[in-house]
């Protein structure tokens, strides 16, 4: 079973008319996925016995018509709590933590009656863009297996890209959803900030921070995005609706939509192939009748410095907590409690975790404050000041999710400044808070480039729509990976 030609409403349908139940499909995906992830080694954690259960009891309760995710497989980026089941944040610290608790999307997803299948790979607490960060596996990706699927949400981007499973979830601090979406070939959706709850999400960068969904296609990403949604009073930064329709514009088309195409986001640095996509991106939307024009983000060259300032800032402070003590690996060695709290995070966080520590230490400590964090501060409202000025006269903004297509496995691994500075296209809307959709734009080498569609805070409805007609009018997001070859 592999989800390549199965939509959302095509298995629906078939598990409401009883051509297949939900525990065949649970029991047809699971076998397949193991013998992929020998390949593409996606997931950390496999929960056989607990999906088939649940399949088996969604079954005998019987399909609702009327609730699509019924009994559909899914599968969760490891940094979200899920009560009984192992989650690591793929760290050794966290190597045998099961959490007591769900986190509010989970909650949400099992009120669906959604089928957790297991949790998937990512960087180390979510740090990293190429899933090599993690503690325990290297994530590959589907079009070519010599190549990283991106980060830190890799394993649950390679999940749906080698078709294991229709949706997962993934979190998205500074483009950790978009990137790997764009590096894999699928559609990946990073909210506007606070539009989904974060309570159970693994803190990285707190006021970057946000969960969304993975998919094939726009109209399944903006399905499972209306049942993620909504104000949670144990999350005091999330807002907007409950009962959000994103689908409900998919068929609006584009036509008189004003779409902006920033000139930075098409400079130096921009792999040729890659500005060739979404040239052709703007000039396919304007055959459908959108008007493209020009604009600037003038603060955009200054994104990734002060992204890495505010989130280390923000990972210093939130990886306080791991000490120890309360949970999480414990030194055996030590002999007093300074070696209690030295040894446990020597021993437990990896080095990219250390640096991001010691560097968001240094940014908040007396005397550099306001050299490095206010500055960064300053940074990021003149950022949000640079959208704002666009969407005074423009409903969207396109672009490029990454410089380049996906890059070597071990290429930039060991060079932390060349990974960060693949960060430049996507930080600027996490510094933002606004929404951001990535889908197939292309392809260089027998590799995914994606697309960037940025909106307004809260409008993720119209970049649905922009979304779903470019995908309507194109066939890149048909095309699927061979898994395991050198496409």
């Amino acid at each position: 079973m592999n989800f390549f030609d199965n939509d959302l409403t095509t298995i629906h349908n078939q598990l409401v008319n009883q051509e297949l139940t939900s525990y065949d499909l649970t029991k047809q995906t699971i076998d397949a996925l193991k013998e992929t992830d020998k390949t593409i080694d996606a997931f950390l954690t496999l929960d056989e016995a607990n999906a088939l259960a649940t399949a088996k009891a969604i079954d005998e309760k019987g399909i609702d018509p009327d609730n699509l995710f019924a009994g559909i497989p899914i599968a969760i980026k490891d940094n979200i709590m899920t009560k009984g089941l192992r989650t690591t944040a793929a760290s050794k610290i966290l190597e045998n933590f099961t959490p007591v608790y769900d986190a509010t999307v989970m909650e949400k997803i099992h009120a669906n009656d959604m089928v957790v299948i297991g949790k998937t790979n990512m960087d180390e607490f979510a740090m990293g863009g190429s899933t090599e960060n993690s503690a325990f596996k290297t994530t590959k990706n589907p079009w070519n297996t010599t190549k990283v699927p991106g980060g830190s949400s890799g394993g649950s981007a390679a999940a749906v890209s080698a078709g294991m499973v229709p949706f997962t979830l993934g979190s998205d601090t500074g483009g950790s959803i978009r990137q790997p979406a764009s590096f894999t070939g699928v559609v990946g959706m990073k909210p506007t900030y606070g539009r989904i709850s974060r309570w159970g999400l693994i803190a990285f960068g707190s006021s970057l921070d946000q969960i969304g969904p993975f998919s094939r296609s726009v109209k399944d990403n903006a399905a499972l995005l209306n049942i993620l949604v909504g104000v949670d009073k144990r999350d005091g930064t999330s807002v907007g609706d409950h009962d959000a329709d994103f689908t409900a514009k998919l068929d609006a088309g584009v036509k008189g939509l004003r779409i902006g195409l920033p000139k930075e986001y098409l400079g130096a640095g921009v792999q040729q192939e890659v500005k060739d996509a979404i040239l052709a991106a703007a000039d396919k939307y304007r055959e459908l009748g959108a008007i493209v024009d020009e604009v600037s983000l003038p603060h955009s060259k200054y994104g990734v410095a002060a992204y890495y300032i505010i989130s280390s800032s923000e990972a210093s402070s939130n990886l306080q907590r791991f000490d120890g003590i309360r949970y999480g690996v414990r030194a055996k060695d030590a002999k007093n409690l300074n070696d209690v709290y030295v040894d446990s995070r020597t021993q437990g966080f990896g080095p990219e975790v250390k640096r991001r520590i010691m560097l968001g230490m240094y940014s908040l400590s007396a005397g550099y404050y306001d050299a490095y964090f206010k500055k960064a501060a300053q940074v990021r409202t003149l950022m949000r000041q640079d959208f704002a000025n666009i969407f005074k006269d423009h409903d969207l903004v396109l672009g490029p999710v990454a410089p380049t297509t996906a890059y070597g496995i071990g290429e930039d691994v060991s060079d932390p400044l060349t990974m960060y500075a693949g960060d430049v296209l996507s930080v600027p809307v996490n510094l933002a808070g606004l929404p951001g959709l990535s889908l197939p734009a292309g392809f260089a080498d027998g590799l995914p480039i994606g697309m960037q569609i940025i909106g307004q805070s809260f409008d993720e409805a119209t970049i649905y729509q922009a979304g779903y007609a470019f995908e309507q009018a194109t066939d890149f997001h048909k095309q699927v990976p061979t898994l395991g070859g050198n496409n």
